[in-house]
């Protein structure tokens, strides 16, 4: 029978009504077409999305599984297929700084078109140019041009040697180059020959030498201009035809792309550059030998003179619909920058701006970067560069560390590249808590919070919203849908999740879990629609994967190696409550708390904290335990007091202050010489005044020590006193509240103290009366 003060079944768990569904299963349900329980949160996220103002980029925080990713992706999606597409980006050989590749933007899917163009153009001229510089007419007028300097120099060296022979001397050719030799009856005369000679005949030769050498010296100069004439002219000729047909190519290209400066301005460099190197184009690319021929376009091979041609197209949007999306899953510093690749060549490593990558912030410029703030922490030169690239509004592909080098290497340095880009972190609030107050450039970056909530108010809405998102998963992917019970099971777990009768949980990715779980035991039970029983197996399923370690301490519980009585009466000696957390699954343990008061000074002292195997917490709830003594009993003389009190069998440590009530109920009975039952646990902390303070895990404590008592045997004297104040955040298991409404167990709500120990000894606790007393017989009096 239910006594005054104890709660009734009804009061241990919110069922979810099936009068609120208008529905027979899920598959009549309508699509999901809105974010459930996070209007906050998208609210923030379509303020940061719009707004267009430097620094107003995004942090979504909040706990795992609560959709902050999915959120985004929908907003982003939806956002960006109404943005316009972002140019396409390449880098081009810089023909005046080789080393410093110019960036080109080019209008939206053009990219890709651009560079097959320049791949064909230089083709055809690899062929067209040969050709043309092959052709007879073409070397008929270099021959022209040869042969005219020829006949110019013969004249030249002819006049040279009328000129010599008039003075006697001859004109000579020796295998060192031209010479002149004294000549006697028209020949020349050998060094020996000159050397038997008289004085007065060597002097007269002698005499002419200075004037023959200087005559013949300017002949030699004006041959030698003859020379360079004729390759100056030559290479007029080669100019002018391969500008004739390069700029025949060209042209084209120009009145197609007239409209975008840049590439004009690219396509004026390569005309240049191909007419100056025309050498780079004499040996034409191989033909098949046999079959079809289409149009080659070959790309040129690295490191080949062509290559410098080619478009190395960065950012390519041909198949891009609105704005990127790009979401980053390893936010390394070459994956966010980009990179530079190089290739061996004898030894060595080279690059060129063929070799020149692109990064996230590439992809995602003109839309948005989506990156987990955990992942991109772990890589800080990432994060460095992340926020240099977004103050600068520039991409700058640089290598990694390169400012820290003692010895600066040569490398590329690409032109940068703007930027325009909303980025988008996503994080739980301590790294976003941390972030702000240690970064004063995340503040100035990251001015939008999404806040997502972990919980949400349960009414009809929401109620209704459960079964639209079970819906939805069914149909995506795949699953046997819900009836009225299966949903409404759900909704309960919902609840259970956040351990509260008014609230329902918004981490729908374990919502989608336990979906998938409860299909798949439904089918495993041949039923075409998953109801109550099929969920319930999965959560049983689910608690039966994880719960070894609860059932080896429930095992030592029963055998007797962990001492927890659930009959009788003890003085100074409580059973608490605690929440023990193993990965993904805590469970209720219960601990005996025990307490001995004896005469002396040393006031309360908690062994457990003196042996330093509590922690900050808890030592707060021993002192407020110190507090409520001494205003409860210290008010007219000083407390002359030793007590102790103490966890027994705890190892692990102890932290928390949710066993303070409990410590002082131990207290009291010691100091009272009153026993306390056995069968009831206690959970609660307490003030100084002692009023009894809310808790957490209250669900997981009460099932711990039921199934503690079930295991030992029911008696229908068992039960758990807890905080009033956590009522409502009690979402027991059915068996619990069967055995509630059979009086097999007992849930007692308390708001102070006094009505806790009441519960616990049968004794009143006593009031203050006017004399300053406490009324004889009670707990306080025999204090």
């Amino acid at each position: 029978m239910k006594t005054p003060g104890e709660l009734s079944p009804e009061e241990l768990s919110a069922m979810c009504p099936l009068n609120l569904f208008d529905f027979q299963s899920t598959a009549e349900l309508p699509p999901l077409t809105e974010t459930i329980g996070q209007d906050r949160a998208t609210d923030a996220i379509e303020f940061g999305i719009d707004i267009s103002s430097e620094g107003y980029n995004i942090f979504a925080l909040g706990p795992s599984g609560a959709g902050k990713t999915t959120i985004i992706h929908q907003f982003l999606n939806r956002k960006a297929s109404s943005r316009p597409i972002p140019n396409d980006w390449c880098y081009t050989y810089s023909f005046d700084q080789p080393d410093k590749p110019h960036a080109l933007p080019l209008p939206s899917g053009k990219g890709c078109i651009f560079r097959e163009e320049m791949r064909e153009l230089i083709a055809k001229l690899q062929t067209d140019l040969v050709r043309a510089l092959e052709s007879d007419n073409y070397q008929q007028r270099k021959k022209d041009v040869v042969r005219e300097v020829e006949e110019q120099q013969s004249a030249a060296f002819t006049q040279l040697e009328e000129y010599l022979n008039e003075r006697s001397f001859a004109l000579i050719r020796t295998s060192a180059g031209l010479a002149i030799a004294p000549m006697v009856d028209n020949k020349p005369l050998s060094a020996e020959e000159y050397s038997t000679l008289d004085t007065e005949t060597r002097e007269q030769f002698e005499a002419h030498r200075s004037d023959l050498e200087n005559q013949m010296e300017r002949t030699m100069r004006q041959v030698q201009e003859q020379d360079n004439e004729t390759k100056a002219r030559g290479d007029r000729l080669d100019h002018e035809l391969a500008l004739f047909v390069v700029g025949g190519h060209l042209q084209e290209l120009r009145e197609k792309y007239a409209d975008c400066e840049s590439i004009v301005r690219y396509l004026q460099d390569v005309e240049e550059d191909i007419v100056q190197n025309t050498s780079y184009f004499l040996t034409p690319p191989e033909q098949p030998q046999s079959g079809p021929s289409p149009i080659a376009m070959p790309l040129p091979s690295e490191g080949t003179p062509l290559a410098r041609y080619e478009v190395n197209l960065l950012i390519d949007h041909c198949h891009s619909q609105g704005a990127p999306v790009v979401v980053e899953t390893n936010p390394t510093y070459h994956n966010l920058i980009g990179r530079i690749e190089h290739r061996v060549e004898f030894g060595a490593l080279v690059t060129d701006f063929t070799m020149i990558k692109a990064g996230a912030l590439h992809r995602a410029n003109g839309g948005y970067l989506v990156v987990e703030a955990k992942r991109l922490l772990n890589n800080p030169l990432a994060w460095d560069a992340l926020k240099r690239a977004m103050s600068n509004r520039e991409m700058r592909i640089e290598e990694m560390g390169e400012e820290q080098r003692p010895i600066a290497s040569a490398t590329l340095e690409p032109e940068p590249i703007p930027l325009d880009v909303k980025v988008i972190l996503i994080g739980d609030p301590y790294l976003y808590y941390f972030l702000y107050d240690m970064d004063e450039d995340f503040r100035e970056l990251f001015k939008v919070k999404a806040d997502f909530a972990s919980k949400m108010e349960r009414n009809e809405e929401s109620i209704r919203n459960y079964a639209l998102f079970i819906g939805e998963r069914c149909r995506q992917e795949g699953l046997c849908h819900f009836d009225l019970t299966g949903v409404a099971r759900v909704v309960e777990h919902g609840s259970r999740l956040v351990e509260d009768q008014d609230k329902l949980s918004t981490r729908f990715a374990d919502i989608a879990d336990i979906v998938r779980e409860s299909e798949y035991w439904a089918t495993r039970n041949d039923h075409k629609l998953v109801t109550a029983n099929d969920v319930q197996r999965a959560l049983d399923e689910r608690t039966r994967r994880s719960n070894r370690v609860e059932e080896n301490v429930r095992e030592a519980t029963q055998r007797g190696f962990l001492h927890v009585d659930t009959t009788g009466r003890v003085i100074g000696q409580v059973n608490g409550l605690s929440i023990l957390s193993i990965g993904d699954y805590e469970f209720g343990k219960p601990s005996r708390i025990t307490a001995t008061t004896f005469k002396g000074k040393a006031g309360l002292v908690h062994i457990d904290r003196e042996v330093k195997m509590t922690g900050p917490i808890h030592d707060k709830g021993a002192l407020i335990l110190t507090g409520y003594i001494g205003d409860k009993y210290a008010q007219e003389n000083a407390l002359a007091l030793s007590a102790s009190i103490v966890f027994e069998q705890a190892y692990e440590g102890v932290e928390g202050d949710s066993a303070s009530s409990t410590e002082l109920y131990a207290f009291l009975s010691s100091l009272s010489e009153v026993p306390i039952k056995q069968g009831i646990a206690v959970t609660g902390s307490v003030d100084q005044h002692g009023e009894i303070q809310p808790v957490g895990g209250i669900t997981r404590k009460i099932e711990g020590f039921f199934d503690v008592c079930k295991t030992k045997g029911l008696t229908g004297e068992q039960g758990v006193i807890i905080p009033a104040s956590n009522v409502k955040n009690l979402m027991l298991r059915g068996d619990i509240v069967s055995a509630v409404g059979s009086g097999q167990f007992h849930i007692y709500p308390v708001r102070t103290v006094d009505e806790g120990i009441s519960i616990l000894t049968n004794c009143e606790a006593g009031q203050l009366q006017e004399n300053g007393m406490y009324p004889e017989g009670s707990i306080n009096f025999l204090g």
